[in-house]
């Protein structure tokens, strides 16, 4: 544990822009670290055929949106169709997708099998070309969604962000 802290000091020194902090959600079980002091907001949406709650914990530094969204779907049997959802929903930020690939994720805690990365490239519905990494999983009955982005996404961001996603106990 003490190397994957240093680990990510050393990438916190590398991105002098960014004011790395570690976030715990309230309601989350999940830790993770933003570049920025995130606002809490909610809505409610449709995941697994339920109307829930999903709280969303966002900012913006460097022309980049950071976000932490999650739900509890409260039944187990509709995890993996929620899951599902939220990959349908990544893609309809975009008005025109130009590129978009997914594949297989692992989120330290996770409980279930169907987590992915997608990463997508296309133009707003205002024109604005912007690029996305989204990884999706969850943790017993809630399901999350970590997203960037921006006009480009910066390497190391997207590694002192992704990689330092934890949820449990």
């Amino acid at each position: 544990m003490r190397a994957y802290l240093a680990t990510l000091l050393v990438l916190a020194g590398c991105t002098p822009t960014l004011d790395w902090r570690e976030a715990r959600p309230e309601g989350s079980a999940a830790r993770l670290w933003f570049p920025c002091r995130p606002a809490s907001h909610a809505r409610t949406v449709r995941l697994g055929g339920d109307q829930v709650e999903m709280a969303m914990y966002s900012c913006a530094s460097g022309g980049t949106v950071y976000a932490l969204s999650f739900a509890d779907i409260k039944d187990p049997a509709k995890v993996g169709a929620a899951v599902d959802d939220l990959s349908v929903a990544v893609q309809s930020h975009f008005q025109q997708v130009e590129s978009a690939a997914s594949q297989p994720a692992a989120v330290t805690g996770m409980t279930h099998g169907r987590a992915t990365t997608w990463r997508l490239a296309g133009r707003l519905r205002d024109g604005r070309p912007m690029q996305e990494r989204t990884v999706l999983f969850s943790h017993g009955t809630r399901v999350y969604q970590a997203t960037m982005l921006g006009a480009s996404l910066d390497a190391q961001a997207q590694e002192m962000f992704f990689d330092a996603i934890q949820v449990g106990p």
